[in-house]
């Protein structure tokens, strides 16, 4: 065996050097420094500032809040995976009826449209993460996109058919949460005392028919959900009952 004694010493490293800093870190001023609060107030206010400074304190503010969003979103979908009873419900029956989704075709992006998530049965569930309040309101956004996700695989529902949209409309409204008497009342300013909830699922479900390409005005919407409203309210599958 070869000593170790006979080993040629290795060269000692150069040292490393820190790397030079870049323009963009070179051209920041030092906190607290005067040239650091002009141009902190000059964000705020937006006072001072060069219509190109402006444009990119916008691109670099839409970038934070957008990354925030991304990342409050992931988080709560996480955590809703893991531990919300009517979204852990629903995935198990899900995946009975032969589907699967989980965080590979359950996405959080940005959405442009008024509207919280969607389903498509291609893609599976958009969660819009700049249009969720806090994580009860996309507890009942995710069930809701869970319950059409269940009717496509459990009825085989035809999108493209009025009152098929409908009657998955209707059920995903009075199943998911998103109509019960507290969503309404705080979250919306809703104050009825009767039959709110049949309301509440008769109105959404409504609204989502409305911008269906095959609907003609808000009273088609109407006249389609009201045909199938007593038929597929009632139908709770996979619950006994309405969850809450």
């Amino acid at each position: 065996m070869e000593s170790t004694s006979s080993r040629s010493p290795k060269p000692p490293k150069p040292p490393v050097e820190a790397a030079a800093p870049s323009a963009a870190d070179q051209a920041k001023p030092a906190r607290g420094a005067p040239e650091w609060w002009r141009q902190t107030f000059s964000q705020m206010t937006g006072l001072g500032m060069t219509e190109a400074e402006r444009a990119q304190y916008e691109l670099d503010r839409e970038k934070r809040r957008t990354e925030a969003q991304c990342a409050k979103c992931e988080k709560n979908l996480d955590y809703l995976m893991n531990y919300s009873p009517i979204v852990r419900f629903m995935l198990e029956n899900i995946e009975q009826a032969n589907g699967k989704l989980d965080k590979t075709n359950v996405r959080c992006l940005p959405c442009g449209r008024l509207q919280s998530g969607g389903f498509d049965a291609n893609y599976g569930i958009l969660l819009c993460q700049n249009r969720l309040i806090d994580r009860s309101h996309m507890e009942d956004t995710l069930a809701h996109e869970l319950v059409h996700a269940y009717d496509h695989l459990r009825f085989d529902v035809d999108w493209k058919d009025l009152r098929h949209h409908a009657c998955s409309e209707i059920r995903a409204s009075s199943l998911s949460g998103e109509c019960r008497w507290t969503r309404e009342t705080l979250g919306r300013g809703i104050w009825d005392f009767t039959r709110h909830h049949q309301d509440c699922v008769r109105r959404r479900a409504t609204l989502s028919v409305r911008n269906h390409p095959k609907c003609k005005d808000d009273a088609h919407a109407a006249q389609v959900v009201n045909s199938v409203f007593d038929s597929c309210f009632a139908d709770t599958r996979p619950f006994r009952e309405i969850y809450r």
